[in-house]
């Protein structure tokens, strides 16, 4: 029996896959790369995919692990969170001018120089929201393989970037501070408790991202209302990294590599665009609010939010800082998406009817 034939059982693939990710986040932890358990584990699944292997995340474990990733962002908010809300007006006000250069850049690169249709291009230049855009895509606005493809490479390189460019680039990371005392195994209990029934209201409600927004939620308004001060155990952080960094490179499921060489050219340049955008925002920031640059740019970077918020627990940041941040951001993407595919169709309907003038 073949390898893939063998692992073709969910169980088995699941299985398989979290292995990788654990072998690959090892290695990256050994040779001392910040936050390695996470990227090395995304890098090593996504590579696995596009070889062929089965690469399963059930849509259960991935619940479990938007739990765990809420819980840990919790544990993780620095006493002091509180302290920094002066200074966030003036990143928000940050955030919305980035996303829109994003936008309107991007979307403008992957029309003219990529020659895709204004629909793929412009969803495909979303920095978020993922599930919204395909949704979208799917009432037949672009190509959804493509916009998949460019989205997912956007957060594989992004949650590959900001390690590597923590070690040779000058910017500010920290060891996640030593915790005296650890959550009981009985508090590990009711925060999850806590933490899915708050999810489960947001994912009622029609919160974006409502399981994993949920659960920090709840986390971190039981840490700051001092329902508890210890930290989440070191082995179950570990998990979560092995875990994120599977659903990370899991999403290259089904993506054929020629589908994947047809995409990438204007994805990597568009992810390279939005860092770039991101970076020169983020040093303006700086400039004007006393806060280590490398939390601004995970406050005001593209990423999906479960993986920008484990890097942000993985270099020593104030998770509360980068969450709030990334809730705005998609709140502010479910407003400006529909607005943005409102004015595509409405430039398509004109390019349409121009054409059947001229013919």
């Amino acid at each position: 029996m073949s390898l893939p034939a063998a692992f073709g059982h969910p169980l088995a693939a699941t299985i398989l896959t979290l292995a990788v990710s654990a072998i690959g986040g090892g290695a990256a932890h050994l040779i001392g790369l910040p936050a390695g358990w996470l990227m090395g584990g995304a890098l090593a699944v996504t590579i696995a995919a596009m070889l062929g292997m089965p690469v399963s995340m059930p849509d259960r474990l991935r619940d479990v692990i938007f739990v765990l990733i809420g819980m840990s962002m919790g544990a993780s908010v620095a006493p002091d969170s509180l302290s920094l809300l002066a200074s966030w007006p003036i990143s928000l006000a940050a955030l919305a001018l980035e996303l829109v250069i994003i936008v309107a850049a991007t979307g403008w690169m992957l029309t003219k120089v990529f020659k895709l249709d204004p629909g793929t291009a412009y969803l495909s230049s979303f920095p978020g929201h993922l599930s919204f855009v395909m949704g979208i895509a799917a009432t037949g606005v672009g190509n959804p393989r493509q916009i998949v493809i460019i989205q997912v490479i956007r957060i594989l390189m992004l949650t590959i970037a900001v390690p590597i460019g923590a070690v040779f680039l000058p910017i500010d990371h920290f060891a996640p501070p030593q915790a005296a005392a650890f959550l009981s195994p009985l508090q590990l209990v009711l925060l999850a408790l806590g933490c899915v029934a708050m999810g489960l209201v947001f994912i009622w409600l029609r919160v974006p991202a409502g399981m994993v927004l949920g659960a920090m939620a709840a986390a971190i308004l039981a840490k700051l209302g001092g329902l508890y001060s210890e930290a989440m155990p070191i082995p179950l952080v570990v998990l979560t990294f092995i875990l994120t960094g599977a659903l990370i490179g899991s999403r290259f499921q089904g993506i054929t590599k020629t589908e994947f060489l047809a995409a990438a050219k204007g994805g990597l340049i568009a992810t390279a665009m939005t860092v770039a955008i991101v970076t020169i925002v983020t040093l303006g920031v700086a400039q004007l609010v006393d806060m280590p640059f490398g939390q601004l740019w995970l406050g005001l970077s593209p990423g999906a939010l479960e993986g920008m918020g484990a890097l942000g627990i993985a270099l020593g940041y104030d998770t509360a800082f980068i969450a709030a941040h990334h809730v705005i951001r998609l709140l502010m993407l479910s407003v400006a998406i529909p607005f943005v595919v409102m004015l595509v169709r409405w430039q398509e309907r004109r390019a349409q009817e121009s054409r059947n003038r001229v013919s």
